[in-house]
């Protein structure tokens, strides 16, 4: 398998790469606009993974919720 990383790709494969990933049909299904948060992969800016990685910080997994501390309310006060 070839590199994807953009030091080994031109601007037309990390475009081929992402065609490969994102059909043009299927592109609009999820609600996420995959070649606008490409982007900066495909101009040569950001590697796949810190596309991702910048997606992904939005979001939480039920355990981080559950394990978050409360703000305080509705704990009752011992005093």
């Amino acid at each position: 398998m070839k590199s994807i990383l953009i030091k080994d790709t031109t601007k037309s494969e990390r475009i081929q790469i992402i065609k490969e990933w994102v059909p043009i049909d299927e592109a609009d299904e999820c609600g996420i606009d995959m070649w606008k948060m490409y982007d900066p992969y495909v101009q040569g800016e950001k590697e796949i993974s810190e596309c991702n990685a910048a997606f992904n910080q939005g979001f939480y997994e039920v355990k981080d919720l559950q394990e978050a501390p409360g703000c305080g309310m509705g704990v009752k006060n011992n005093r």
